[in-house]
């Protein structure tokens, strides 16, 4: 299962890489196809409140309502309609892009179960009102959905009687079965916004919009593809007659062709084992999770930096406890932290200067502390010759960092990149532990921790603390936001920066400029 993640990870950064180069990272659809889909259901949403106003929801006049929306008012009623359509069409492409997204890089488990366990009812709402959304048209395919659904329930035996009996003839079907179906069509897009807002529960500064750029882009494509293919009907529905020819939505009803090949009992038990599946992934296998970040009150004075940083709301501020002279102080839940050590980094006392005290900080992870972090660096630093000396700092789901190290470069694998404080940074170079300092992380726009990238590249702007302080020369540092593809981007961004290193020669740390002294008083004309 590794290999084959491993391989539909490269796909995806293959496919993203070249995307890159045609909207930009800051505006690739494939980093924002959650926020894309619902940007989809709102347009569905909108759409399809136009097209209820002015549709007869009865079954003898549904048919003809949507035709006259379709041709008769086709510069607003038509348009509506064929956007409803490609919209609910699209929403259904990110919503299985970004589930094979997330699986392809690791992003389900551990700590991350919630966001896919949550996913999963996603699926079924986004279908279920696709369907009954056809249903209404009433036209022949809405015919054919009606008699395969129906049948395809009454296996089950669970209704007093078969409901198929409402599809044998035009006598036999009740407008008030018909007024249901409109009812399921508004309440299940009702529920699934609830899912949807379920769903993301326990991320820090979701991402439910995309760009404007991205926004507006895709909305006018959709527009684009409305007047050009726009959405027709297949003819009246005839319960005297079976339909035997449909065109279909195989976005949505590519099961339907199932029904005549496959029992249905069959298909049933298909689906319950797809969905069992699905909401067990992030147990098969068991992953091993990392300890939690912990709390040291007795470096924590309660700045809530971590808080503002964690990615996942896994921290929180409680009342003080410890009768410390400070209002709050740091809260970890356990079961909510991925150990990406992004926390460690935001806060204060996590600086390689410190001397004291074992070098705590206020949070910590236990399974690789800001001591051992301090450790790793020396060690990585020491034996590093010639001129050009770089520690390279990356995280454990980006590049392959060990085809970097030679006599002149030391690696050190961190959780995440931003673990790193911008502090060791000057730490490294005012010490001469090495010449410079190259981080190596996921793909722009990508982090596998989410804000990762966002946040280091804000603390070396000097927009977010703990910020890199001035006097560190920036031409010393090198950042190379890269996944499996380009392979060769990390080594190629690593010489380039030994290359200006050994322009600029080794680093002398300048001593602080002096402070203007202050004229002496007059002892004389000091007084009156």
């Amino acid at each position: 299962m590794t290999g084959f993640k491993r391989r539909l990870k490269v796909g995806f950064e293959g496919i993203e890489l070249a995307f890159d180069k045609a909207f930009t990272p800051a505006w690739n659809p494939f980093y924002f196809l959650g926020a894309l889909g619902y940007f989809f259901y709102w347009i569905v949403a909108v759409t399809g409140i136009y097209l209820y106003i002015f549709m007869d929801t009865d079954v003898g006049g549904a048919y003809q309502s949507i035709e006259h929306i379709t041709h008769v008012q086709w510069y607003a009623g038509g348009v509506m309609r064929s956007l409803h359509r490609y919209a609910s069409d699209a929403l259904v492409v990110v919503m299985m892009l970004h589930l094979l997204r997330e699986f392809a890089l690791d992003r389900y488990r551990g700590a991350r179960w919630f966001s896919w366990f949550t996913g999963v009812p996603i699926i079924w709402f986004v279908f279920a009102s696709g369907i009954s959304g056809y249903w209404l048209v009433w036209d022949r395919l809405a015919q054919y959905i009606a008699l395969v659904t129906t049948e395809w329930f009454d296996v089950l035996d669970i209704f007093g009687e078969p409901i198929a009996r409402n599809f044998l003839n035009e006598a036999a079907l009740s407008g008030r079965f018909f007024t249901l179906m409109v009812f399921i069509h508004i309440f299940v897009p009702l529920f699934l916004l609830f899912v949807m807002w379920i769903h993301l529960q326990r991320m820090s500064r979701a991402k439910i919009n995309p760009p404007r750029g991205l926004a507006l882009g895709t909305l006018a494509s959709l527009l684009v593809l409305s007047f050009l293919y726009p959405a027709l009907s297949q003819g009246p529905a005839d319960l005297n007659t079976v339909p035997t020819v449909v065109g279909l939505d195989w976005f949505y009803l590519a099961a339907y062709p199932l029904t005549d090949m496959v029992p249905g009992l069959w298909i049933w038990a298909g689906f319950a084992l797809v969905t069992v599946l699905l909401v067990w992934m992030p147990w098969l296998p068991p992953q091993r999770r990392a300890g939690a970040a912990v709390v040291n009150l007795d470096h924590c004075n309660g700045c809530a930096r971590c808080v503002a940083d964690c990615p996942f709301n896994a921290i929180t501020m409680t009342p003080r406890s410890d009768g410390k002279p400070f209002a709050q102080e740091a809260k970890v839940e356990a079961r909510l932290c991925v150990a990406c050590g992004i926390c460690v980094g935001a806060c204060p006392p996590s600086t390689p200067f410190r001397r004291t005290q074992g070098l705590a900080t206020g949070i910590d992870l236990p399974e690789f502390s800001l001591r051992a972090l301090r450790d790793a660096t020396h060690a990585a630093a020491e034996g590093l010759t010639g001129p050009g000396r770089v520690l390279v700092f990356g995280c454990q789901q980006g590049p392959d960092l060990d085809v970097l190290r030679d006599g002149g470069v030391g690696v050190v694998r961190l959780p995440c990149t931003a673990m790193l404080a911008p502090s060791f940074i000057d730490y490294i170079i005012s010490r001469d532990l090495a010449e410079g300092v190259m981080l190596v992380g996921c793909r722009e726009g990508d982090c596998h921790d989410r804000q990762g990238i966002d946040w280091m590249e804000a603390r070396i702007a000097g927009e977010r603390d703990p910020h890199l302080r001035r006097r560190v020369p920036r031409e010393r540092l090198a950042r190379s936001w890269a996944g499996l593809v380009p392979a060769d981007k990390p080594r190629t961004d690593l010489g380039a920066l030994r290359a200006r290193l050994t322009e600029l020669g080794p680093y002398l740390l300048s001593p602080p400029p002096e402070r203007p002294r202050e004229p002496a008083l007059d002892p004389v004309a000091g007084h009156d």
